[in-house]
């Protein structure tokens, strides 16, 4: 929990960011205090929540056993945490030690001879106080656990009474009774016997009774429970108002507690994946080297692939980099997460955490703003156009020069021109007025002529290439604008059947090429009509289509080889494939 509040409130003042990233690095430097530390953090729970229980009335014993384990961790791993190194740790051991507070410790003391090592969740069901503890308790559970051979005892000396194999038994409706079978019934019914053996119920297979001595250890022990379990629940109580009494030290006892935990994980974390300190500064420079995505280079680890690194450089003052980046590439190209990646890593350098790259500095962000993804809210009458404009407006009137800003695609949920003249506008917008540093993901190529009049403008872009056909993404950063999208082979990756991505290149051609009246331009281009399948003649006459013909011809499957077809297949595909 605490883990989580630190990273959705990163830290604005850099002295407190240093002294969360002296304590990563103490226990980054020290494993064995960091094991040793997290072995301990292991056998407790949550102590916040457990004290909260307690005030509402809603907790149990359990709760109590979480608050002296929680104080009995925290009093052990001082000796642990390393020394001199880090002012939160050093605060923290002060703070931890138990001899520090008598309050908490007398809590502590008083809850470790009270409690069992195991404890029910609620104080109803009773047990949990230890033998020993309190005179009164021991007394009651004495004679109520002492039932069983008071019982038996008992169950003997009406045998022999009566003799006859009697069984004494219990309910919940008669509590103890004697039971026997209709023969036996006989001799208890009949005098002398009658006078100690009182009826109590017939039934078809057996016959009960009681007697004097059976009904006064009845009362007794459902008494001696009883007295069990409310003087439990009395020295639960008892319990409950002590830790209310010390409710705040405990909460900030937690806080501490919780503290060493999260900057143990985030060095443990540190550890596992080579992630290194950030210098975090007063300036507006964002550089990152061999930056990685924390989550997406766990999912890939998990599958035994590589993240591919790459470096950002931004700078607001736009002296040693660009403010306003422009990154351009094939969809699937990975520009989405580089963007994110480069947010993700400023976030954590303010939060405290070291960050999976070679080396990172950042001038301290105050905000952060994400135009990501396509989404509607159709309840309120918003298309994915209008969410998209709404978050856009949101940035462009809230950033300010210590802002870091990512934008992925403006205005492609509109007509082309309409689109590209807003996000130029957006891009002119954030260069000259927010001022913020910012990277811009975009599919208008136009956009990147902006580098030339911008004087804190660059391109770069997510590198592809095309091998025999198929496209591959090589997921590395370079610098300068892609020259294409290659979207209709991100299309045939996807699936779309050949005949629509045929029909694609031919529509991309024609407007690459200019291909009618007004070349470059859409006024010649059929949109709606279908491509025209090719006549009989025409498929004679095509010099490719003959080649191709010839060459299946050529082929017997009746004495090809397995491994022979496959090859001819290949073969096939290679030179025919984009038939």
């Amino acid at each position: 929990r605490m883990l989580a509040a630190w990273l959705a409130r990163p830290l604005l003042d850099i002295d407190a960011i240093n002294a969360r990233l002296d304590g990563v690095a103490a226990l980054l430097d020290d494993a064995p205090a960091r094991n040793m530390i997290a072995d301990r953090l292991a056998g407790t729970g949550d102590m916040e929540r457990a004290v909260s229980r307690l005030q509402l009335d809603r907790g149990g014993p359990r709760d109590l056993l979480t608050i002296v384990a929680c104080l009995k961790a925290g009093d052990t791993l001082v000796a642990d945490l390393p020394s001199g190194r880090s002012a939160l740790l050093d605060e923290a051991s002060r703070h931890l030690g138990l001899s520090s507070s008598p309050a908490l410790a007398e809590l502590a003391i008083h809850l470790h001879a009270m409690l069992g090592t195991e404890a029910p969740i609620l104080a109803r069901d009773g047990g949990f106080v230890r033998a020993g503890f309190d005179a009164t308790l021991d007394d009651a559970i004495a004679l109520r656990d002492d039932a069983r051979r008071l019982i038996a005892a008992l169950q003997a000396s009406v045998s022999e009474a009566a003799g006859l194999p009697l069984k004494v038994r219990h309910n919940g409706v008669f509590g103890f009774f004697i039971e026997a079978t209709p023969k036996q019934a006989e001799a208890l019914l009949a005098p002398p016997l009658n006078q100690r053996f009182i009826h109590r119920q017939t039934l078809a297979s057996a016959v009960r009774f009681t007697t004097p001595e059976l009904i006064d250890l009845d009362a007794r022990t459902a008494r001696a429970a009883e007295t069990a379990l409310a003087r439990e629940l009395e020295l639960f109580a008892q319990a409950c108002a002590m830790v209310a009494d010390v409710a705040d030290p405990l909460r900030s006892y937690a806080a501490t507690l919780a503290s060493v935990d999260v900057l143990t994980g985030l060095a443990s974390h540190a550890s596992q994946t080579g992630a290194v300190r950030p210098v975090v500064d007063d300036s507006t420079t964002l550089s990152i080297t061999a930056g990685r995505h924390p989550v997406v280079e766990a999912a890939l680890r998990k599958s035994g692939e590589a993240f591919t690194a790459n470096d950002c450089l931004l700078d607001g003052d736009g002296s040693q980099g660009a403010r306003l980046t422009f990154v351009t590439g094939p969809n699937m190209a990975g520009k989405s997460t580089w963007l994110r990646q480069c947010a993700l890593l400023a976030i954590l350098a303010q939060t405290g955490a070291f960050v999976p790259a070679a080396a990172m500095r950042l001038g301290l962000v105050d905000r952060v703003f994400s135009r990501v993804g396509a989404s509607d809210d159709l309840a309120r009458g918003q298309s994915t156009f209008m969410v998209e404009m709404v978050e856009t407006a949101a940035i462009l009137n809230r950033a300010g020069p210590r802002a870091l800003v990512i934008l992925d695609e403006i205005g492609r949920g509109t007509a082309t021109y309409d689109g590209l003249a807003i996000a130029w506008a957006v891009a002119e917008h954030l260069h000259d007025v927010n001022r913020s540093r910012a990277l811009f993901a975009t599919h208008y190529h136009e956009l990147t002529a902006l580098a030339g009049t911008l004087n804190a403008c660059s391109n770069v872009s997510l590198s592809a290439r095309e091998w025999e056909g198929d496209l591959i993404f090589l997921r590395e950063v370079q610098a300068g604008a892609a020259d294409r999208s290659y979207g209709v082979q991100v299309a045939q990756l996807a699936g779309l059947p050949a005949a629509a991505v045929s029909r694609a290149r031919e529509v991309l051609t024609r407007l690459e090429t200019g291909d009618g009246a007004r070349p470059g331009t859409l006024d010649d281009l059929p949109l709606f009509a279908a491509p025209t399948a090719p006549s009989h003649q025409s498929s004679r006459t095509d010099p490719r289509l003959q080649a191709l013909a010839q060459a299946v011809r050529q082929l017997d499957p009746d004495s090809i080889a397995p491994r022979d077809a496959l090859d001819a297949l290949y073969a096939l595909k290679r030179e025919f494939g984009d038939l």
